[in-house]
């Protein structure tokens, strides 16, 4: 007789094991525990098995015949069901080993033992969990193809986060590379990929500026500038901070805790449209501490000449440099490319210097801390840059990086 859903609810546990046939095969086995067991017993090349279909109530009874129906037709085939139901799950766990998002992990967990910055460890995978995995993440990794990583890379686009979707991209090779290397893919698909081919063009400005061998000598003209001292100062703080002008002309002494030593640029006076935070070096201190007797009791550090309610104006720097030589070769912003090019070779980390140059995009979920990110390391570094100044300036040798042990 075919069982039905009353009979087995009301069925009671015993001392012994159970066995209630449903036909075809389908037993309920209830255990003296009292559970109920789904099993199908078959013969196969001339062998009695069976096969476990799960456990009651959780699959119902209509289930358990829907899938004894699908074994037998199986078994009909010529097919062994339950050997194929363990090289299916054993397949299954070979492609979830494979899949984009397992090997990413298992890259990183390779590539952080080298990072030195605990927080950009932990960011990278942040930025996979967030934007990479959800796109490709279950994708056996040897089958992706470059239109997804397309995909993935305009969809992070469209939300305001171009240099994100950039990098991401970035990281996606490298995963790939990981890939090919540990025989888990046989090509790279992101190397079928320019940002440029498929994210929007960003505008790249590219000012003039010295080579970091010239700086020695443009530092010292700047001590020997003989124009005013608050122009000087100007020029001597931009090579200390290199903020860009803008940021640097239109600042306020209420900006600036010297006694904490730092400066919190407002988000209205930054490109970006959120607040910057600028730590600084002892030698800025000291130019600050110097310009404090100049233009101290006034509301901004860098006053116009005839109106000094207003700051001064953006070519005012521009033509100290021109005056000096520098016409053509040297801009303010200049100290800026200046800076990246040897704090990066001096081994420092590019997201400290990004953000401290303040490329680095926001959104709004990061726009409220980010001012402060990276705030003990890239104090760090600006006081490395401020001695890197101060030495060259003087002729001396550059100074050794301390790095962490």
């Amino acid at each position: 007789m075919a069982l039905t859903d009353t009979a087995i609810k009301k069925a009671k546990a015993t001392d012994k094991l159970q066995k209630l046939s449903d036909g075809g095969g389908l037993q309920l086995h209830i255990a003296p525990t009292g559970g109920k067991l789904w099993r199908w017993a078959y013969r196969f090349d001339g062998k009695q098995k069976t096969m476990a279909l799960g456990s009651y109530p959780e699959v119902p009874l209509a289930q358990a015949r829907e899938w004894r129906d699908a074994a037998r037709k199986l078994l009909a085939s010529g097919v062994d069901p339950m050997a194929k139901k363990k090289a299916d799950k054993a397949a299954k766990a070979t492609a979830e080993a494979n899949n984009f998002e397992a090997v990413a992990r298992e890259w990183w967990a390779h590539w952080k033992a080298a990072r030195t910055s605990d927080h950009h460890v932990a960011q990278t995978l942040r930025r996979f969990e967030a934007d990479v995995f959800p796109a490709i993440g279950t994708r056996p990794i040897d089958e992706i193809e470059a239109p997804e990583l397309r995909d993935m890379a305009q969809a992070i686009e469209r939300r305001g986060a171009g240099e994100l979707a950039k990098r991401s991209l970035q990281m996606c090779s490298m995963v790939f590379r990981y890939a090919i290397a540990h025989g888990k893919a046989s090509r790279n698909p992101a190397m079928d990929i320019k940002p440029g081919d498929v994210l929007k063009p960003r505008r790249v400005e590219n000012y003039a500026r010295v080579s970091a061998n010239d700086l020695p000598q443009l530092l010292r003209k700047i001590d020997a500038y003989q124009g005013t001292p608050t122009t000087r100062l100007a020029m001597k703080l931009m090579a200390l901070t290199f903020v860009r002008t803008g940021e640097l002309i239109g600042a306020r002494w209420a900006e600036f805790d010297l006694d904490a030593a730092r400066w919190d640029i407002p988000a209205e006076r930054m490109k970006m449209k959120t607040r910057h935070t600028v730590p600084l070096s002892p030698q800025a201190l000291d130019v600050l501490r110097t310009l404090q007797t100049v233009t101290g009791e006034r509301e901004l550090l860098f006053p116009g000449e005839r109106d000094h309610g207003k700051p001064m104006s953006n070519n005012t720097i521009l033509k100290a440099l021109e005056r000096m030589g520098y016409k053509g070769t040297m801009t303010g912003h200049g100290f800026r490319g200046i800076a990246s090019t040897v704090l990066h070779e001096h081994g420092f980390e590019h997201a400290h210097i990004e953000l401290q140059l303040a490329h680095t995009e926001r959104n709004s979920v990061s726009a409220a801390y980010n001012h402060a990110q990276y705030l003990t390391q890239r104090a760090e570094m600006m006081a490395w840059w401020g001695n890197y100044i101060e030495s060259v300036g003087k002729g001396n040798v550059t100074p050794l990086r301390k790095l962490a042990a």
